[in-house]
C-alpha cells in the first residue's frame, strides 16, 4: 500500500464553496476551512478538495474545530472528510459534531458521528429511515485535536478516532456503491471554523 502525506499547501487543494487559508496554528503548519455562508443547507459539497483518484485504502488526518463567532445555535463544530468524490460532486462524507461527544444531553452524545451520501442521503433522511443506524457517539470535544482515520473499502467505511484499536464507528452499505471513486474533501458545515493537519492518504 502506497502511502502520501499531503502538504497543507494551498495550492494543493481547490475551493468548492468554501474558504481556506494556510495558517500556524499550534506551532504546526494547517489549512483553516470554512463553509460559504451563502450556502445554507446542510450537508453539502462544502469542501477544501484535493486531487486524487481514491477508492479503496485509508485516509488519517487531525482536524480541530471552534464555533464561529457569527455561529448559528444548531452549529456544532462540524468536520470531517469527504471522499471518492467525483467529477459531478457526488461522494462519500463522514464528519463529526465535537460539541455533541461531552454534552449533557444524551440523545445529543449519539449525535457526535455522522455518515452521509451526497446528494440523496443526508442525516435528516438517515435519521428518518434508519434512525441511530448512520450515526454514533464519541467521546471528542470542540476546540481540540481529534485524529481521525477512515479504512475503506468496497462499500464499507470503518472510523477510527484519536488512535484506537477498533473502529468507533462502521458503515457497511456506502450508498454510491464500490466503484465510486474520486478525490478527497476537508469538510466543513456551517458555522465551523475548521482546522485540518497531517492528511495522509493510502491507496
Amino acid at each position: 500500500m502506497k502511502s502520501e502525506k499531503i502538504p497543507m499547501k494551498a495550492e494543493l487543494f481547490t475551493a468548492n464553496d468554501v474558504f481556506f487559508t494556510e495558517e500556524v496554528l499550534t506551532g504546526e503548519q494547517v489549512l483553516r476551512v470554512t463553509k460559504n455562508p451563502e450556502i445554507l443547507a446542510d450537508d453539502e459539497a462544502t469542501f477544501a478538495q484535493f486531487a486524487t483518484d481514491f477508492k479503496d485504502g485509508t485516509i488519517e488526518v487531525d482536524v480541530l474545530s471552534r464555533l464561529l463567532p457569527d455561529a448559528p445555535e444548531h452549529a456544532r463544530g462540524f468536520i470531517g472528510l469527504a471522499l471518492r468524490i467525483d467529477d459531478q460532486k457526488n461522494f462519500e462524507g463522514i464528519y463529526v459534531r465535537p460539541t455533541n461527544g461531552r454534552a449533557k444531553n444524551q440523545l445529543r452524545r449519539n449525535r457526535a458521528v455522522q455518515y452521509f451520501s451526497y446528494p440523496e442521503y443526508k442525516f435528516d433522511r438517515f435519521r428518518a429511515e434508519n434512525p441511530g443506524e448512520y450515526e454514533t457517539y464519541a467521546d471528542i470535544d470542540i476546540d481540540q485535536w481529534i485524529h481521525l482515520k477512515i479504512v475503506v473499502k468496497g462499500t464499507t467505511a470503518e472510523l477510527f478516532i484519536n488512535n484506537a484499536q477498533q473502529p468507533s464507528f462502521i458503515v457497511v452499505d456506502l450508498k454510491h456503491g464500490e466503484n465510486q471513486h474520486g478525490a478527497i474533501g476537508l469538510w466543513v458545515d456551517l458555522g465551523t471554523e475548521g482546522f485540518f493537519k497531517n492528511l495522509v492518504v493510502s491507496n
